[in-house]
């Protein structure tokens, strides 16, 4: 008798299914997955940055090729995307007290007008035959001090098209997934481009695709809010205020950290990955837009994994189950030779990287005040961003006196050891996010399948 219901439950399914319609349990979970899209404006945000993405990436693909390919150095690897990230590590915090003071639509709009510009003047380089590895620096570094305005903003934004702070939880990891469908594309075309036109032509298609977002983010409608009123205090004073907010929270400061260590250890993969897979795999150009694109899927997975959870709880353990995950992964990569398994090792690092970035940026979204949601989040920024060039940099120098696959094996064994740290004050670390989640009431009135259906 007490099992009369799922029996029933069964033969609604069957009777549904015979009659080719959909399971009412499936749509619930469908809905689940893409509640964020009822909000008009994350519809029109999601649609112009995912065209704009794939752009973004046909360009980081195109810059690292044509780096290898006029210098064959993989220190000048490490120095051109130093020159490209360096700026996020000193500019971002600034950058994030302004996310916090103007208007972030507005804001964007500036920064994706200014990356088309330098897309475009990169691009008639490449093809009037004279470009020159300075002016990709240069170019490069531009771009990153743009970035560097509007990772803060955009990472804020999404948190303005968002009202109800239950459903973070899905928005945060659909805006990954937007980022790593495009990371899937966009090496994908980069590499055929490069192949039959050069790395000019994928840096024309970058400043074609910022037009995307420039007219849906002109196209929405935004409530007009009054300034918050706060006290007047210096930029610096301000700047330091949000320091101060991170390194006193317990879960943020750890975040934050293990965070660091990610991107000093693991992430400068990305990289020697041209080197790696030139002098190592022996790939040619379309072998390497699949290897970033085998990635790429990895995070997808993840984001999509992350997009059909009910709310943030339970996320504060996949932090450094992640980071543990992918030392190993950095150390199985360092020691292959062959093109096809190193596909499958790059689609589980992608995926356990990503896992990580994503619950740490759902959590400090959940838990941060609002009056520093854009300083925290450039902390974050610069965390992960910011600290990958410095890693970047001294893997690259590393790679030349030691090679680079004794540089990706030390990289694993280093952030094995600072996981390991950081598991030694994870019981704290949790009891003080449990609480901080009962004072805001999180995780009590999450959407659940049922109610959806």
């Amino acid at each position: 008798m007490f099992h009369q219901p799922r029996n029933e439950q069964g033969e609604v399914r069957k009777t549904l299914a015979m009659a080719g319609e959909t399971d009412p349990l499936s749509v619930g979970r469908l809905q689940l997955l893409l509640r964020a899209f009822r909000y008009r404006n994350y519809r029109l945000y999601f649609i112009g940055q995912t065209l704009s993405l794939v752009g973004t990436w046909m360009q980081l693909i195109a810059v690292g090729w044509l780096v290898y390919r006029l210098t064959g150095s993989a220190l000048q690897l490490g120095v051109v995307a130093f020159a490209g990230q360096i700026s996020t590590l000193v500019l971002t915090p600034f950058a994030g007290l302004l996310s916090d003071r103007m208007n972030r639509r507005r804001l964007l709009i500036w920064t994706q007008a200014l990356a088309l510009a330098q897309a475009l003047t990169l691009s008639l380089l490449v093809f009037s035959g004279s470009v020159m590895i300075w002016q990709i620096a240069l170019l490069t570094f531009l771009n990153g001090v743009i970035n560097s305005f509007d990772m803060p903003a955009r990472h804020s934004f999404v948190a303005d098209l968002i009202p109800d702070r239950e459903d973070f939880a899905n928005a945060i990891p659909l805006n990954s997934a937007m980022f790593n469908s495009a990371r899937l594309v966009g090496p994908s075309i980069a590499g055929i481009l490069i192949a039959q036109f050069g790395e000019g032509a994928c840096f024309l298609v970058n400043a074609v695709s910022y037009l995307a977002i420039l007219v849906c983010l002109c196209a929405m409608r935004l409530p007009t809010t009054p300034p918050e009123k706060r006290e007047k205090k210096r930029v610096l004073a301000e700047v330091a205020d949000g320091f101060g907010y991170a390194w006193r929270f317990l879960p943020i400061r750890q975040i934050l950290l293990l965070l660091c260590l990610l991107s000093l250890t693991v992430m400068p993969y990305t990289t020697l990955l041209p080197a790696f897979a030139r002098d190592f795999l022996q790939a040619d150009s379309l072998d390497y837009g699949l290897m970033v694109t085998a990635s790429g899927i990895g995070c997808l997975a993840c984001n999509l994994l992350f997009a059909v959870r009910r709310n943030v709880l339970g996320l504060e353990k996949i932090i450094p189950l992640s980071a543990l995950v992918a030392a190993f992964c950095l150390a199985g990569f360092s020691l292959c030779r062959s093109l096809p398994l190193s596909f499958p090792i790059l689609f589980l690092m992608g995926g356990v990287s990503m896992a990580q970035l994503t619950a740490s940026n759902i959590i400090l979204q959940t838990v941060v005040a609002e009056n520093k949601r854009g300083r925290i989040m450039s902390l974050y920024i610069m965390s992960f961003i910011g600290m990958i060039p410095v890693g970047g940099l001294i893997a690259g120098a590393c790679a030349e006196r030691f090679g680079v696959p004794e540089t990706l094996l030390a990289g694993s064994c280093l952030c094995l050891a600072g996981t390991l740290l950081f598991l030694l004050g994870f019981s704290r670390f949790r009891s003080c996010l449990g609480f901080v989640y009962t004072t805001l009431g999180v995780g009590k009135t999450g959407p659940r399948v049922k109610d959806v259906v």
